[in-house]
């Protein structure tokens, strides 16, 4: 069974979305991330993934309270990203309630550090987020392209010892014209053993049926819920 991952994305305290990773293309959609987190656990879902859009963009964490009222308020799972940088980031991620990380520009910038976090904190503990452009590695809260293939990247990091990638074509992000399908074939394909997590674009349920028959473990769902195109209601089916 595929796993459902609502995203909270979090600028100023609020829940909102970017287009293409775009701050200046960005909608409110909640000034209170806790109702949507509720709303969420309300509806039997178990798991959330939490961006410090702020975090992404400064290159440090921001909203940890928002991190402590959903984990304190909820018994949702929720891994968080955005901003993490030093060890000491870490920690106060996970004392703030998180229960697994999510390192992105990090992973791609320093691989030595990340490896090393793998080994102490444990490969469940740890996404790597595999964000990509034309199978390009972004980092800095996707401002800037990288020459690192993806699939170079994964590779690397299942040597390493990881074993889950949240993996977002953020050219899909945010613009509700369908997710990069062939992208997450091809990487389930080329690593079986790596558990997927597909993010970007997703836009339908018939993508989330389609994903799932393909072995993918997880899926973000970000803007087509926010938009109503996909409900809380057509979410059921997915949930154990």
């Amino acid at each position: 069974m595929i796993t459902i991952i609502p995203a909270i994305d979090i600028m100023d305290g609020k829940c909102v979305r970017l287009s293409q990773g775009d701050y200046r293309q960005v909608k409110v959609y909640e000034n209170d991330p806790l109702v949507v987190a509720r709303r969420f656990e309300d509806a039997g879902i178990s798991r959330l993934h939490l961006v410090d859009l702020d975090g992404a963009r400064e290159g440090k964490v921001v909203n940890l309270a928002v991190l402590e009222r959903i984990a304190s308020s909820t018994r949702v799972v929720v891994d968080f990203g955005g901003g993490i940088k030093e060890e000491d980031d870490v920690r106060r991620v996970f004392d703030s309630g998180a229960s697994m990380i999510t390192l992105g520009s990090l992973a791609a910038r320093q691989r030595d550090k990340v490896t090393e976090w793998l080994q102490r904190y444990g490969k469940e503990k740890i996404i790597i987020g595999a964000d990509s452009k034309d199978r390009k590695i972004a980092v800095a809260g996707w401002q800037q392209l990288t020459e690192i293939n993806v699939f170079d990247f994964v590779e690397a990091y299942l040597n390493a010892g990881a074993m889950t990638f949240l993996c977002t074509d953020i050219s899909r992000d945010g613009m509700m014209q369908g997710a990069s399908l062939e992208l997450y074939r091809e990487l389930h394909k080329k690593y079986p053993q790596a558990k997927i997590i597909a993010s970007g674009g997703i836009t339908h349920v018939m993508e989330i049926e389609t994903l799932q028959l393909m072995g993918i473990d997880g899926v973000i769902i970000g803007k087509a819920y926010y938009e109503g195109q996909i409900t809380l209601e057509d979410l059921k089916k997915f949930l154990p």
